[in-house]
Parts: C-alpha cells; structure tokens; sequence
C-alpha cells in the first residue's frame, strides 16, 4: 500500500498538469495536496499554497463570472470546465484551463476535490492577437507617432523636474543623456558626462563593480530591474547609499537600444531609519526598568489595601494596573521589533502540546473580555517543535485585534486544523473588514489602515511582529477580508522537514 502510494505521488508530480486536491469536509475548502506543475505554474511553493482556497489566485480580479460556476459546482458535487484568470505570486497573469472534478465516499458524500490545471495562456493570447492585432497594431502606430511628435518636449521638461537622477545610456554604456538633478546630485557638468563611458566619469568614479553587474550580469537577463542597491564611496561628495531601476528600451527607430537609470539617494533616509530604530529600542529599555517598578508598586498596592479603602480609590487604582499592563505589553511589542530588525531575535524551539497551548490561550483572552464570546473548534497537533510563548504572542495579538476591531459584534471563532504536513490557525471575526488595497501592507511595520486608525489608537507594530514569527517557524500568515464583512486572519506552520529533493 505504501509503494502504491508513493508510486501515486510520483507519477501526479510527473505530470505536467497542475493537480490540486482540496479538502471539503473543512470550512472553506482548503488546498490539502499539490504537484510540482502546480507549484511551476504558480510561482508559489508549497508551504504558500498548502491551507489557502484556490481562490488566493485570482487576488483582486474577483469579479469573474467563471468564479461563480466554480462556487456552484462546488455547492451541488458537480464537475466543471472552465478558463478563469490566474496570477502568479509575482503578479504576472496565466489564463487557467481548470477541471474540477468531486470525490465520494462510498455513501455518495463529496469529501474531496480533485483540480487538474493546464496554463493556456499562449492560446488565449494567440486567439486575442488574431483577433485584433491589426486594429491595435494600427491604433498604437498612430497614436505612438502623434505623442512622440506632440510631447517630447513636453517629456523633456517632465524629466528634468524629476527629483531622481536619471541617466539613458547607449549598448555600450555611453551616457547620451543625464537630468539636471543628476548633475546636481554628483556634482558634475553635461560636458562632462555626455558622450562619455559611464564607469569613466569623474576621473573613474563611477567604475563601482556592483554597477557592473547590474548592467553586464544581470540586466541582459532581468528587465527590468528594481531596487537594486549600490553603495560607494565617492572621493568628491562622500558614501552614498543608492537605490537603482533599471530598464533596456527596446522600441524600434530613433529610441532604439537604450539604457535607462534611476537614481534615488536614499543615505539620508537610510540613516533617519537606522537613528529611529536605534531610538525605539534604547527608549523602549530604558522604559522597561521603572515600568517594572511602577507595576510592582501597583501589585504591593493592591495587595496591601484594606478591605475598607473608598471604591472610588479601588477603581482608580484597577485602572492604573490595567493601564500599565497595556504599556508593558506596548513596550514588548517595540523591543520585539527592535530584536527583529537587528537580527537579534531568538526562537527557543521546544516540543509541546500545540491544542492545548492554543485552547490555554484562548481561555485566558476569554476571561479578560466580557463582550465576545471565543469559539474554537477543530484539531491541529498534540506535538509540535517551536518556540512556545512566542506562537502564544501571535495568537494573543489576533485575538485581542479580532476583539477590538469588532466592537460591534460579540463572536470569534477561532478553528485548528492539520491540512497535509502543515498545522493550521484561523482566527474569524465579523468587524469591519479591510479593504484589498490595505490588505497588501497591513503586515509592514508602522502602517495603520486609514479609518482603523482614527477609530482604534496604536502604533501598527503587532501584525508585523506576528509576521515575522511565523515566517522565522518557517510559516505563512495571511488575510482574508472584505470591508463590512469581518476579516479572517490564518497562518500555517510546516509540521516536519521535506527531504531537499521536495518542493
């Protein structure tokens, strides 16, 4: 049976078909197996995949009807052929030819889901081109020479204006054109530089190696190319620390076969960084100490006050206790940061009962909050290598965020699942929802979604402090929301090591 099994295995990830199984017996129906084409197809490993509802392919572009025919047919246990818009994970389109397919058991009941993938973007794009290629063809023909005629100055003035330094070089790395801040940013003259080798300027100034290898390395192979940093020492104007976008031109006639470069200086914002987080982690130490004498004052306090004392003076004094605990926890989450942005942040991985530490966890935000009940549900593991408190912490920040951005409601529901080699967390709440645009930075640092914002006080800290715990255990955390239709924040962590042959 295990022969025929791994046999089995085998032959799905030969295929060169993507083939997916997903789970029907579970909320939301989640990825549960997939092959090596499915994973070439999409860009995403595994451990991206494993857990999601296939619908995390589509990302924004969700109003397609095809959508629609997938959720029927997944509702009424029935086949279904259809050609939906994919992304990859680094956004490119793939048109998907998709075969679903259910899977029952022997009292008829669909348990599973069987998807057969095939990338059809060629022909779909072929049948577009055949279609209206002369038209467009045509149309940009008349409209490209109209706006090249009508706007090159315009363009011209635009360019100057930019506030980076922007340099178009020939194949050769010739530099036929730079902008005025270039010039002042490098402090040089357009006698100087135009008609020259880039790596020559300034008396060999710019002959910087990682420059080279932009250009030479990896340019011809990656177009374009973003952010890519170069630092270097210049002898006239000092370091500086750049950020290079570069793009091969690859128009026919007069623009043809150029190079161009955009040049951010960002040494001084580099540094404004580097000072804010050498800031945030000396304050948040050199609070740490007197609010750990503060809280222990409030604990003596407490202890030592008679039964007798005023309730207006009991009140004040619960209050100062709650208040300070919310600056403690503040204070860990800012150390926490500082940790991770220096690399300083250590897992301490120990074996235990990961149901039971979630259950415990839950029961004690449970008993802190009087106006939503927690439901969980669900079964993960009883045995799992990670750092306890630290899996604790994430699961305490999205519980507490699900309590606090649904003042509204009065229900979380938290659901522990095993899909494949992975264990599974989802936290669900029915609060205000975020909006697509948001849900792509709200696990940076310091960033806060607008209207949560004015309505809720904080910092932004919490989700990325999360963020970045999961992906140190080698997991995913991601969102799932709508505006006005609560969000549902999960994560999934690798229950054992793949052998290195295993994507």
């Amino acid at each position: 049976m295990k022969q025929d099994l791994s046999l089995l295995i085998q032959a799905l990830d030969s295929s060169i078909s993507g083939i997916i199984l997903t789970d029907n017996q579970q909320p939301d129906n989640p990825i549960i197996y997939c092959n090596k084409s499915f994973e070439r197809m999409t860009g995403y490993a595994r451990h991206e995949i494993i857990g999601h509802n296939c619908r995390f392919l589509q990302k924004e572009d969700r109003n397609q009807k095809e959508r629609l025919l997938l959720r029927k047919a997944v509702e009424d246990g029935a086949e279904c052929v259809v050609e939906i818009r994919n992304y990859q994970k680094n956004g490119t389109l793939f048109w998907n030819e998709l075969y679903m397919s259910p899977i029952k058991n022997e009292q008829g009941v669909v348990c599973y889901f069987i998807g057969v993938q095939n990338d059809i973007t060629r022909r779909k794009k072929a049948e577009m081109e055949l279609l209206h290629q002369q038209e467009i063809m045509e149309s940009q023909i008349r409209q490209r020479t109209k706006s090249l005629k009508e706007s090159e100055d315009y363009l011209s003035s635009i360019v100057q204006t930019v506030r980076e330094s922007l340099v178009v070089l020939d194949p050769a790395f010739k530099v036929l054109s730079i902008n005025d801040h270039f010039l002042k940013t490098f402090k040089v003259s357009k006698e100087e530089t135009e008609g020259k080798l880039l790596y020559e300027l300034g008396n060999g100034q710019w002959d910087i190696p990682k420059l080279k290898e932009l250009l030479e390395n990896i340019l011809p192979t990656n177009n374009p190319v973003e952010e890519f940093e170069v630092e270097h020492d210049f002898p006239h104007i000092g370091k500086k620390l750049m950020l290079l976008n570069a793009h091969r031109i690859e128009l026919e006639g007069q623009y043809k076969d150029r190079i161009l470069i955009a040049i951010e200086d960002i040494t001084d914002r580099r540094e404004i960084e580097r000072r804010k987080d050498d800031f945030l982690s000396i304050a948040s130490h050199e609070l740490k100490t007197p609010l750990t004498t503060i809280k222990g004052y409030v604990q003596i306090m407490q202890r030592l006050m008679p039964d007798s004392a005023d309730d207006k003076f009991k009140d004040i004094l619960r209050k100062t206790g709650i208040y300070v605990e919310r600056l403690n926890s503040l204070i860990a989450e800012l150390l926490d940061m500082s940790r991770i942005q220096t690399g300083n942040i250590e897992l301490h991985k120990e074996e235990f009962d990961f149901d039971k530490a979630i259950h415990e966890a839950v029961e004690n935000i449970q008993a802190a909050t009087k106006t939503h009940r927690i439901i969980i549900s669900g079964k993960a593991t009883n045995n799992y290598a990670g750092d306890e408190s630290h899996i604790v912490q994430v699961i305490n920040n999205l519980l507490s965020n699900a309590v606090k951005y649904a003042p509204e409601s009065n229900e979380v529901k938290v659901y522990l699942s095993r899909v494949s080699n992975f264990l599974k967390v989802a936290v669900t709440d029915a609060g205000m929802g975020i909006k697509i645009e948001d849900q792509k930075r709200i696990f940076d640092r310091f960033f806060r979604v607008g209207e949560i914002q004015q309505r809720f006080p904080g910092m932004g800290i919490g989700l990325y402090v999360c963020d970045q715990i999961i992906k140190n255990h080698g997991g995913t955390l991601w969102v799932e929301s709508e505006p006005g239709k609560g969000s549902t924040f999960s994560f999934t962590l690798p229950l054992e090591e793949r052998n290195t042959n295993e994507r």
